[in-house]
């Protein structure tokens, strides 16, 4: 575990993606307009509500989706 250099918190890393710690239950839908990432650091598209008996799995949220300082991160691009 390590903090961010952009706000301070606590992360975790999956493969190159910086997530939050806590562990999120997960209901995976096609076009939801959440995201999570798996243990395996696959990237879904997902609710976060649902009925318990029907849950997805439990993965984690990226950073990038909470971080107050996310922008500062961003790549610019070249035109």
């Amino acid at each position: 575990m390590t903090v961010c250099k952009g706000c301070g918190a606590r992360i975790l890393f999956i493969g190159k993606m910086p997530v939050n710690p806590e562990r999120v239950t997960y209901w995976q839908r096609a076009g939801a307009k959440g995201k999570v990432v798996t243990p395996n650091g696959e990237v879904l598209s997902c609710d976060f509500e649902g009925d318990p008996q029907k849950a997805t799995g439990v993965g984690y949220v990226t950073h990038f989706a909470t971080c107050p300082k996310a922008a500062d991160f961003r790549r610019r691009r070249s035109h």
